[in-house]
């Protein structure tokens, strides 16, 4: 069987695998002694798995008692782990052996499958969110869950929305040893680059490990546990800290006013949106970024700085629709790093379709029409404070 090696970045770290280049080798868990051909046959048989259907019934990644604990700490936002986080949890599970157990201590409620995302364990302190700023009370928090655990490494998302900062914080107040905006992570060691990334640097796994965004590949073989742990004391510790630190709060702005590259949530328009001042409406009800494809740019109907794709801007929002876009190849590829990604679209075979998440079929300013009645519905239901459940139909009307 021949394999296709597809290049992402050669200058980026990486390791040759039976799926192409990979940070990370995506292998299954082996028995002790098994050679590398081994592994490459049990990647193929993955890879075989997950294209006939048969990825959800992924094995737990181990099941022998732990030894050892992995811990890996990141905020939630509104109940999930961003794409960050969860590259850092699946890095965690990769490197672990069969007798090591990946905790996880999330700042902030949880929804999301725990062990679908590879963690064996699941602490959860819903008193903190990244809406949340207490930096301090963050700190003792995660000061008890190591003071319980004792783990062997500490697995941290590097980025600028709470968890770099903790993870540095914790590294200056616990001394411990810890290598940032890594790379390339294995069982053994980190690598990063340095002097403005005209070198790449490798040491020895350290206690703490801040990953880059990018730096793993989701997507697991295998699953965890994903026990939920009751652990009082980590939420005492929490809240019985004083900060020195005053929270002001979030400054809410107009979605119209924040960047593409930066937008959590983007509406977007094709050739298939004819009434541009209903989409803007939409867009403003959904309190949206507003996109649009390079057709929608050229044919006037949008300014050049909406345009998205690979002659436009390339965005990562947490949930992209599409509103009669076709999907032409540099469009997706602007897409691309969107977490969920929603098309409305009247041709069923269209491109865009085979990238969404979820698709309707339908006619595009219909579509649009009802979304603005369903989120007036349940807006005017919160008001009235109707019943929590007339109001979870109308809110799921208009998702």
């Amino acid at each position: 069987m021949n394999t296709i090696l597809k290049r992402i970045d050669p200058r980026r770290p990486f390791t040759i695998t039976a799926a192409g280049l990979k940070r990370i080798t995506l292998g299954a868990v082996l028995e002790e002694g098994a050679s590398q051909d081994d592994v490459l046959r049990a990647a193929q048989a993955h890879q075989h798995g997950t294209a006939h259907g048969g990825g959800n019934a992924r094995p737990r990644r181990t099941t022998h008692a732990a030894q050892r604990t992995l811990l890996v700490v990141a905020h939630s936002d509104r109940g999930s782990l961003d794409e960050h986080a969860r590259q850092t949890l699946a890095g965690a599970a990769l490197i672990a052996d069969a007798h090591t157990q990946v905790a996880l201590l999330v700042l902030g409620e949880l929804k999301d499958d725990a062990a679908a995302l590879g963690a064996d364990k699941v602490i959860e302190v819903a008193s903190f969110d990244r809406r949340t700023f207490a930096p301090e009370s963050e700190l003792q928090a995660l000061a008890a869950c190591v003071a319980q655990f004792s783990p062997a490494h500490i697995l941290i998302p590097d980025n600028a929305t709470g968890d770099g900062d903790l993870g540095r914080r914790y590294a200056a107040y616990a001394r411990a040893s810890v290598a940032t905006h890594v790379v390339e992570l294995s069982a053994s060691h980190v690598g990063a680059y340095v002097h403005a990334k005209k070198s790449f640097a490798t040491r020895a796994l350290p206690d703490i490990v801040l990953l880059a965004a990018g730096a793993v590949d989701p997507r697991l073989p295998f699953i965890g546990a994903g026990e939920h742990l009751e652990m009082p004391f980590v939420a005492a510790s929490s809240k019985s800290a004083g900060d020195a630190y005053g929270d002001l709060g979030i400054e809410e702005i107009d979605a119209a006013q924040v960047a593409l590259e930066e937008a959590d949530f983007i509406v977007s328009a094709g050739n298939g949106v004819t009434d541009v001042g209903a989409f803007e409406k939409l867009a403003g009800s959904f309190g949206a970024a507003i996109g649009a494809s390079r057709v929608a740019v050229d044919n006037g109907l949008f300014t050049r700085d909406k345009q998205i794709g690979a002659t436009g801007k390339t965005v990562e929002a947490s949930v992209y629709i599409a509103f009669g876009i076709s999907g032409a190849v540099q469009h997706l590829q602007g897409i691309k790093d969107c977490r969920h990604v929603i098309a409305v679209n009247l041709d069923g075979s269209a491109p865009i379709v085979k990238r969404a998440n979820l698709t309707i079929i339908g006619d595009t300013q219909a579509t649009i029409a009802s979304l603005i009645d369903a989120v007036a519905l349940a807006r005017t239901s919160r008001s009235q404070a109707s019943t929590p459940a007339t109001v979870a139909v109308a809110e799921g009307v208009a998702a």
